[in-house]
């Protein structure tokens, strides 16, 4: 196994809180192959997540979580050497302030870090459907280097239920991180 990673995830206050609470819940389940994980979320989140979950467990993970503002967080910084950005959801608004680098929050920051010193930025976006300034806004965080993921779940494992579905993304999310997992994989035993 590689070595470990520094992973960061964003959660802003696109619909889809579902995907957040998979992947806090799959890092958790991968700790032997991370060095740690940075939580930031907006205050549009955490409204979110009380309203699609009907809880607030987003603060019983153990990950360190910095406020939205915090500036001195570690991966406000490229010394910091966090590997992964992954932004999940991501709104439409948070896509297009890193697209034109607008770093007006540890969110925007970070991504802008991410991409300026080249390491892997992943953006989970939910929304549809996509005007052409989205496009143009993923066009643009693309050719920066980042990785357009969108919310898109796969049906060929069946799911059965809601959370099924939406593990579909946050597994394909966990692979393009680099994370060795078991998943379902097409035509595969």
């Amino acid at each position: 196994m590689g070595k470990k990673k520094k992973v960061i995830v964003a959660v802003t206050g696109a619909s889809g809180s579902v995907y957040a609470k998979l992947l806090l819940d799959s890092l958790l389940k991968l700790s032997d192959q991370i060095e740690s994980v940075g939580v930031v979320m907006s205050d549009n989140a955490k409204e979110v997540w009380r309203f699609e979950l009907g809880n607030e467990d987003y603060d019983q993970y153990p990950f360190i979580f910095y406020p939205k503002m915090d500036f001195n967080a570690p991966f406000a910084s490229g010394s910091a050497k966090y590997d992964t950005m992954i932004i999940i959801p991501c709104s439409m608004g948070t896509l297009g302030r890193i697209a034109h680098g607008i770093s007006n929050d540890l969110i925007s920051r970070a991504a802008d870090v991410v991409l300026k010193e080249r390491r892997k930025l992943i953006a989970v976006v939910r929304d549809t459907p996509f005007s052409l300034i989205h496009i143009n806004n993923m066009k643009i965080v693309t050719e920066a280097g980042g990785i357009i993921c969108p919310a898109n779940p796969s049906f060929y494992s069946l799911p059965k239920s809601i959370e099924e579905v939406a593990q579909t993304v946050v597994s394909r999310v966990i692979d393009l991180v680099g994370f060795e997992q078991d998943s379902y994989r097409w035509n595969e035993e």
